[in-house]
Protein backbone atom coordinates (compact mmCIF):
# COMPACT_ATOMS: atom_id res chain seq x y z
CA UNK A 1 0.00 0.00 0.00
CA UNK A 2 1.05 3.42 -0.80
CA UNK A 3 -0.12 6.20 1.45
CA UNK A 4 1.42 9.96 1.63
CA UNK A 5 0.84 12.23 4.17
CA UNK A 6 1.86 16.06 4.07
CA UNK A 7 2.15 17.88 7.56
CA UNK A 8 2.86 22.18 7.90
CA UNK A 9 6.11 23.17 7.44
CA UNK A 10 6.07 24.34 11.35
CA UNK A 11 5.15 20.49 12.38
CA UNK A 12 7.66 18.12 14.11
CA UNK A 13 8.47 15.79 11.35
CA UNK A 14 9.71 13.06 14.04
CA UNK A 15 6.95 13.45 15.92
CA UNK A 16 5.07 12.75 12.96
CA UNK A 17 7.14 9.64 11.99
CA UNK A 18 6.60 8.05 15.49
CA UNK A 19 2.76 8.55 15.20
CA UNK A 20 2.48 7.11 12.14
CA UNK A 21 5.10 4.09 13.13
CA UNK A 22 2.88 3.48 16.23
CA UNK A 23 -0.51 3.74 14.11
CA UNK A 24 0.54 1.14 12.06
CA UNK A 25 2.32 -0.77 15.04
CA UNK A 26 -1.05 -1.44 16.50
CA UNK A 27 -3.04 -2.87 13.51
CA UNK A 28 -2.80 -6.37 13.48
CA UNK A 29 -3.38 -6.68 9.61
CA UNK A 30 -0.31 -4.74 8.41
CA UNK A 31 2.39 -7.71 8.15
CA UNK A 32 5.51 -7.42 9.88
CA UNK A 33 7.51 -8.68 6.90
CA UNK A 34 8.17 -7.04 5.01
CA UNK A 35 8.53 -4.27 7.38
CA UNK A 36 6.73 -1.05 7.16
CA UNK A 37 8.29 1.98 5.96
CA UNK A 38 7.74 5.65 6.61
CA UNK A 39 10.11 8.41 5.01
CA UNK A 40 9.98 11.96 4.01
CA UNK A 41 9.78 12.06 0.34
CA UNK A 42 9.27 15.69 -0.74
CA UNK A 43 9.22 18.94 0.65
CA UNK A 44 6.52 20.17 -1.38
CA UNK A 45 3.86 22.88 -1.92
CA UNK A 46 1.59 21.43 1.04
CA UNK A 47 4.51 20.89 3.21
CA UNK A 48 6.50 18.13 4.33
CA UNK A 49 5.19 15.04 2.55
CA UNK A 50 5.17 11.36 4.00
CA UNK A 51 5.18 8.34 1.94
CA UNK A 52 3.75 5.57 4.25
CA UNK A 53 4.23 2.20 2.68
CA UNK A 54 2.35 -0.65 4.87
CA UNK A 55 2.40 -4.39 3.37
CA UNK A 56 -1.15 -5.52 3.45
CA UNK A 57 -3.19 -8.90 2.62
CA UNK A 58 -5.34 -8.05 -0.24
CA UNK A 59 -8.34 -8.43 1.88
CA UNK A 60 -7.43 -5.71 3.89
CA UNK A 61 -6.03 -3.64 1.36
CA UNK A 62 -8.99 -0.97 1.30
CA UNK A 63 -9.92 -1.54 5.12
CA UNK A 64 -6.49 -0.61 6.09
CA UNK A 65 -5.94 2.25 3.71
CA UNK A 66 -9.17 3.96 5.09
CA UNK A 67 -8.80 3.28 8.52
CA UNK A 68 -5.02 4.18 8.68
CA UNK A 69 -6.01 7.71 6.58
CA UNK A 70 -8.29 8.40 9.29
CA UNK A 71 -6.42 7.33 12.60
CA UNK A 72 -3.51 9.58 11.21
CA UNK A 73 -5.50 12.71 10.88
CA UNK A 74 -7.22 11.93 14.26
CA UNK A 75 -3.72 11.22 16.11
CA UNK A 76 -2.26 14.04 13.93
CA UNK A 77 -4.85 16.64 15.65
CA UNK A 78 -4.64 14.91 18.99
CA UNK A 79 -0.90 15.64 18.62
CA UNK A 80 -0.60 19.26 17.39
CA UNK A 81 0.77 18.02 13.99
CA UNK A 82 -1.21 20.27 11.36
CA UNK A 83 -2.08 18.55 8.23
CA UNK A 84 -0.07 20.30 5.36
CA UNK A 85 -2.41 22.37 2.82
CA UNK A 86 -1.33 24.56 -0.30
CA UNK A 87 -0.37 28.51 0.88
CA UNK A 88 0.30 31.69 -1.06
CA UNK A 89 2.40 34.38 0.68
CA UNK A 90 1.48 37.29 -0.51
CA UNK A 91 4.06 40.67 -0.20
CA UNK A 92 2.32 44.18 -1.10
CA UNK A 93 4.72 47.05 -2.07
CA UNK A 94 2.99 49.96 -1.07
CA UNK A 95 5.01 52.73 -3.02
CA UNK A 96 5.31 56.59 -1.99
CA UNK A 97 2.43 58.60 -3.16
CA UNK A 98 3.95 62.21 -4.69
CA UNK A 99 1.67 65.13 -5.84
Amino acid sequence: MDLQVAIGYGSDIQKAHDVITELMKQDARILLDPAAQVAVSELGDLGVKFVILPWVKTEDYLSVKFDLTRQIKEAFDKNNIEIGFPQRAVHIISGGQTN
